[in-house]
């Protein structure tokens, strides 16, 4: 019985190499370690072994099980990794192939339509002479908000529900909740006069629904010189939007309360989804609120290290899924972060 279990051990090794498929795998197992498989069917004949025999045999028997066994799961392991790999690679993508986009008919994807019209704002104040900046997604509770003149027990800082990491000593950090803070590491970059403009994403702990995200994206600007007045605002402001939309849009613009610009504005768009009548993008009122805009705060300014008393500037900050949503219509905010390359598509050809 020694030789038959020996045997069964070597067969059961050679075979379990060859075998390429789970429901095969399982089968072979079965048909060796299951109720009545080969090693069940020696363990039953110890009934007319010798004691002598029947402990050698059965330490054997035992020991083989255990080993059969770590040889099923090592096999297991390899065939789900050989099945990964082999899905993986049927999936994969060189991007850098234009023909193998061709060939898997995704080469209409295009660009995303937040990158699109972001490229186009870019060039649009590029133009006009702005430069283009660029901040961290991560940034400190200073930047963010203090240097902002949002001090810690602002009421401010209540408006906005904040994504914050772990304390590590004094400083807090967090993910940015606007693109406001570029303007704080821009004015400390640049000697006035200068303009420029910081696109990027932002981050908000807030629930969801047809005009708002956790994350989103700004454009936030800024110009800073000697006699800057509201009507340079206005100029710039009704620039870029006739520019974005080839056509004049209908703006208001009210008072609106930003720590960092005083007076502050709210520069709100007639609804082109709805042509004012009303829908769940402008919330029923025919306005979408889009641009936040002032003149900017001195404490913000002194932060930056600007003279207060020879310069001046007004800062904004541009909403960008909402400008996308209304250039091409489109009613649900989430449809920009669904990741879905058939929505992406649709904007090829812009």
């Amino acid at each position: 019985m020694i030789a038959k279990l020996d045997e069964i051990f070597k067969t059961f090794q050679n075979e379990i190499k060859n075998i390429e498929k789970m429901p095969d795998l399982m089968q072979l197992k079965s048909r060796y370690l299951g109720k009545t498989g080969e090693l069940s069917g020696i363990l039953k004949g110890l009934k007319d072994a010798t004691p002598e025999e029947r402990q050698s045999i059965g330490a054997k028997s035992n020991q083989f099980k255990r080993q059969m066994e770590d040889m099923v799961v090592d096999r297991i392991q390899e065939i789900e990794l050989a099945q990964i790999n082999e899905s993986l690679e049927a999936k994969r993508i060189d991007i850098s192939l234009r023909d193998s986009l061709l060939e898997k008919g995704m080469d209409k994807a295009g660009l995303h339509p937040v990158s699109t019209i972001q490229r186009e704002i870019e060039d649009i104040f590029l133009n006009m002479g702005f430069e283009i900046l660029d901040g961290p997604h991560i940034e400190d509770e200073y930047h963010n908000f203090e240097a902002l003149n949002i001090p810690e027990d602002h009421p401010a800082r209540d408006m906005q529900d904040t994504f914050w990491f772990e304390r590590e000593g004094e400083n807090r950090h967090l993910l940015r909740t606007h693109t406001s803070s570029i303007q704080v590491h821009g004015m400390k970059k640049h000697k006035p006069p200068f303009k420029f403009v910081g696109p990027g994403k932002v981050f908000r702990c807030e629930r969801t629904d047809a005009s708002h995200e956790m994350c989103f994206h700004q454009l936030e600007g800024m110009m800073v010189g000697e006699n800057i007045s509201v009507a340079n605002l206005i100029y710039f402001m009704k620039t870029l939007l006739s520019e974005i939309f080839k056509k004049e849009v209908e703006v208001r613009l009210r008072p609106g309360f930003f720590p960092f610009v005083e007076p502050g504005f709210e520069l709100d768009i007639r609804c082109l989804i709805c042509g004012g009548d009303g829908c769940s993008v402008c919330k029923q009122s025919g306005w979408v609120e889009l641009l936040p805009c002032g003149m900017v705060h001195p404490n913000v300014l002194k932060h930056g290290e600007v003279d207060t008393t020879k310069y001046n500037g007004f800062a904004f900050g541009l909403g960008l899924d909402r400008l996308v949503m209304m250039k091409y219509g489109i009613d649900d905010i989430r449809h920009l972060h669904g990741g879905d390359l058939r929505f992406v598509s649709q904007f090829a050809n812009y």
